[in-house]
């Protein structure tokens, strides 16, 4: 939902700039506390993680992909077969194509969250992706049960994994001397209930702790920031039974809306002041993709030729890199900073994506070696989302603990060289820490026997044997 290094200068960041991750340089080694020091913090909001997950933009991670029950159904509104509007591989299956495209959006987030590439939001949108296939499932729901009934099922499936994220992150926030704001009175006290219904986005202290502690003074903003993302998943989980009607009435005015939205607001002509703005725009830069998923459930990509959705998407993506070419911001080609251009580039890549999806049952050839950790990532996509961006900055201390080895100054050049390469290696391992510790609370959300290492492998034996 999430990239290149910025100096702040201790003034709070903008929304959605990609994180840049300091490296020690060789004077500064001197102690543990200059080291730490010295680090270049990562931006905010990716929405996504570079900065689109801080920032707010890579942020699709919706608990309905590991729940295993949005399956198709019978029947869909209006009584018409599901045969002629479901796009699901068959019943009671999942479609491991769109596994595998939510694995992707989750490593390509992490990697843009270490990194802060900026052309990583080119070369694979994963907010956009994401919302889509959220879309695609939330629409899929809403053909078998009443709104009121599926609403309440998302929030029970998101939730309680934003409680126990927030059960830590938030006291080690007034630990490290986060304050309520005077100024602000109640109104303070009142936002803090986002951390436990995010309608708005959590508050979060600009600076928290101290220069010289494990965590960089801005911890709390590059762990909190992407929770935006918690926030536009619920605003699209609310607004969704109006957009399902609207779209099987109006379908292109549906699709073209929140682009003519993000054309407003999005490039200037009207401003949003505040939190409000931001939460505006980012449901209008995403609508369209959350739409095109309902397009997806619906079928409606089997009844458009090919060639039409290509050319139609061809277009729309020329249009992006046109207009971000000349709007381009200090993050450079950070299509997460550049509205309209995200909502166009987004929208005609997942059309693309979804216009040729295969609806596979199994990955087929290569692809299966990595079955285990597609079926993992897809499990445990929400505790990844919440907790990789505080795991990446746990690796900074980690790593420094390499200049307490004695005769390595003689490999600093080297070292400084592979700092966020290894940053990026560390992750990895505190994430499959985080899921062994507390990924079992999706399953406890979701009504699920709680499961340590939900992999598929122990399921995949158990069908083996009874074949």
């Amino acid at each position: 939902m999430t990239s290149r290094p910025v100096d702040t200068g201790g003034v709070p960041r903008a929304k959605h700039k990609a994180p840049a991750h300091g490296r020690p340089s060789a004077e500064d080694r001197t102690s543990a506390e200059d080291r730490a020091a010295v680090q270049d913090p990562m931006a905010p909001r990716d929405r996504a993680f570079p900065q689109e997950w801080v920032s707010g933009q890579d942020r699709a991670f919706a608990p309905e992909w590991v729940s295993g029950q949005d399956r198709p159904s019978g029947q869909v509104l209006g009584g018409t077969p599901a045969g002629d509007r479901a796009a699901a591989p068959a019943p009671g299956g999942r479609d491991r194509y769109l596994d595998l495209l939510r694995a992707i959006a989750l490593v390509r987030v992490v990697v843009f969250h270490v990194f802060g590439w900026a052309w990583l939001t080119i070369l694979f949108p994963s907010m956009g992706v994401m919302f889509a296939l959220a879309g695609s499932l939330m629409a899929r729901s809403l053909s078998k049960r009443p709104p009121w009934s599926v609403i309440r099922g998302r929030l029970r499936r998101l939730l309680p994994p934003m409680w126990a994220f927030a059960l830590l992150v938030v006291p080690l926030m007034f630990v490290l001397g986060w304050r309520p704001v005077r100024e602000e009175g109640l109104w303070w006290f009142l936002r803090l209930a986002n951390y436990l219904v995010p309608f708005g986005a959590p508050p979060y202290p600009y600076e928290n702790g101290s220069p010289g502690g494990l965590l960089e003074e801005t911890w709390a903003e590059q762990t909190a920031g992407p929770l935006w993302y918690i926030r536009a998943y619920l605003w699209f989980v609310i607004a969704s039974p109006l957009l399902l009607w609207a779209f099987r009435k109006v379908p292109w005015a549906t699709l073209l809306l929140p682009v003519a939205l993000t054309a407003v607001i999005g490039t200037g002509l009207v401003e949003l002041p505040g939190e409000t703005g931001e939460a505006v725009s980012d449901f209008a830069v995403y609508g369209a993709c959350w739409v095109l998923g309902f397009a997806h459930n619906d079928g409606m990509f089997r009844k458009v030729p090919r060639y039409i959705t290509v050319s139609l998407a061809a277009f729309a993506m020329a249009f992006a890199l046109w207009w971000a070419s000349g709007h381009l911001t200090a993050e450079g080609w950070n299509l997460d900073e550049i509205p309209l251009a995200q909502a166009t580039w987004s929208l005609g890549f997942v059309a693309i994506l979804l216009q040729y999806s295969p609806s596979w049952r199994e990955l087929p050839g290569r692809l299966g070696q990595f079955d285990s950790v597609i079926t993992l990532a897809n499990n445990r996509a929400v505790t990844i989302y919440l907790w990789h961006n505080l795991l990446i900055l746990a690796t900074v201390p980690l790593i420094d603990q390499l200049w307490s080895i004695p005769g390595i100054d003689a490999y600093s050049a080297e070292l400084d060289s592979a700092y966020t390469a290894l940053m990026l290696v560390l992750v990895w391992p505190l994430l499959a820490l985080t899921i062994l510790a507390i990924g079992w609370v999706e399953d406890v959300a979701a009504k699920r026997r709680p499961r340590l290492w939900p992999n598929g492998e122990k399921e995949a034996r158990a069908r083996a044997s009874r074949h």
